[in-house]
């Protein structure tokens, strides 16, 4: 199983370089892919030129950058010879492999299909931002939503009919090619979905250590922890040295003593995620891994699960309690929709599918407490069993 680490924030390139080097310093076979890096800050960082092939650049270290134009390029392949009629008849030419360039959105699949193609032990990625991570991990979910929707599978089964309910209902059905692509398509979401809820796919974060906003890495954490992904660490980068705070200088020693507090209180907000530090930026790759990992590399926490607790011997409900760690309370959004559960958190959207006991339920309320969101379900005496209720 691939170990994957998504570096995403502040500096993540050089972050997400000096991971790499710790692990393959520890003899495991590492990947390092720069995701989302316009200025080449890790080639710089590697002194090597990458490309979408991996190269080595030290023991047990590969290096790559994703190709978007290469993965739009080889996206479109497939479906070339099927749309060259449909040109034909309007008239239209083609375009030339080398006209194709990348379109807006082209890039988060790019990144889904480098995650479930990755060779290696670990994969550490540069990571886009986390807003654009997130989107771009939540896409499998959502678009095999909207295929299900759109081309459910019976539709597909009932290819035989097909003739005959054309006749009948004197419209014409879906080609072939159609369902062949929603089966393609489908075969690679699952797959790439695979890749990012794997257990050993974790999230780490990176902030400024004096410019961090406290409200913004909650949102963050409530938007992983919403969409099912692990924030196994956050990484404090450009963190002033302990003897700073000892300094002559009282501007300096005062800036220091602003920071440690800054940090100890981020650090008793994250609770059970790591805080690690990185104190000097002129350090070499190598002494940037030594110091942040100092203790050991952290280790993969658990996924956040739903569970669904039992009251109903003493309150009449169930009770649904999702992790939301970071989430306010302001900004929290929940609407029942038959059989599924829509939650908002800031600016995440989830759609989550009820369990099968809670679907025979009507919502009697919810709250939020100490980042566990608690949805409580009364069961619906027209469809709950007499003997249970």
């Amino acid at each position: 199983m691939t170990r994957t680490i998504l570096v995403s924030g502040e500096a993540s390139a050089t972050v997400a370089a000096a991971t790499a080097l710790h692990h393959a310093g520890q003899g495991r076979r590492t990947l390092l892919l720069a995701a989302d890096d316009p200025h080449r800050a890790v080639d710089a960082l590697l002194e090597t030129r990458l490309t979408a092939a991996p190269a080595p650049c030290a023991e047990h270290l590969r290096a790559a950058r994703i190709d978007e134009q290469a993965a739009f390029r080889d996206a479109l392949a497939g479906y070339r010879d099927r749309l060259a009629p449909a040109l034909d008849l309007i008239g239209a030419e083609p375009l030339d492999p080398e006209e194709l360039t990348p379109l807006p959105g082209t890039r988060p699949l790019a990144l889904l299909r480098a995650l479930r193609e990755a060779d290696a032990e670990v994969l550490v990625v540069a990571a886009p931002p986390p807003g654009d991570l997130l989107a771009a991990l939540a896409l499998p979910e959502q678009l095999g939503r909207y295929l299900a929707r759109l081309l459910p599978e019976q539709r597909q089964a009932a290819r035989a009919l097909r003739p005959l309910l054309a006749a009948v209902a004197g419209v014409p059905m879906p080609a072939d090619w159609l369902y062949e692509a929603r089966t393609a398509a489908t075969a690679a979401l699952t797959a790439s979905r695979a890749a990012v809820e794997a257990p050993g796919t974790t999230v780490r974060l990176v902030v400024d250590a004096e410019t961090h906003r406290p409200d913004e890495l909650r949102r963050i954490r409530a938007g992983l922890a919403l969409y099912g992904h692990r924030l196994d660490a956050v990484v404090a980068h450009q963190a002033l040295p302990p003897a700073a705070a000892d300094s002559p200088d009282p501007w300096l020693a005062g800036l220091a003593a602003r920071q440690r507090d800054r940090l100890t209180a981020l650090a008793g907000e994250l609770a059970e995620v790591p805080l690690l530090t990185c104190t000097a930026p002129d350090l070499t790759l190598e002494g940037m891994a030594a110091e942040l990992y100092a203790a050991g590399s952290p280790a993969v926490p658990p996924a956040p699960e739903a569970v669904v607790e039992d009251r109903l011997a003493e309150d009449g409900l169930l009770v649904w309690r999702l992790p939301l760690p970071g989430a306010d309370r302001g900004e929290l959004e929940l609407v029942r929709r038959g059989d599924e559960l829509v939650v908002g958190v800031g600016g995440y959207r989830r759609i989550l599918p009820l369990p099968s006991a809670l679907r025979r339920c009507t919502v009697s309320g919810a709250g939020l407490a100490d980042g566990v969101l608690a949805v409580r379900f009364a069961p619906d005496p027209d469809l709950w069993p007499r003997a249970l209720r």
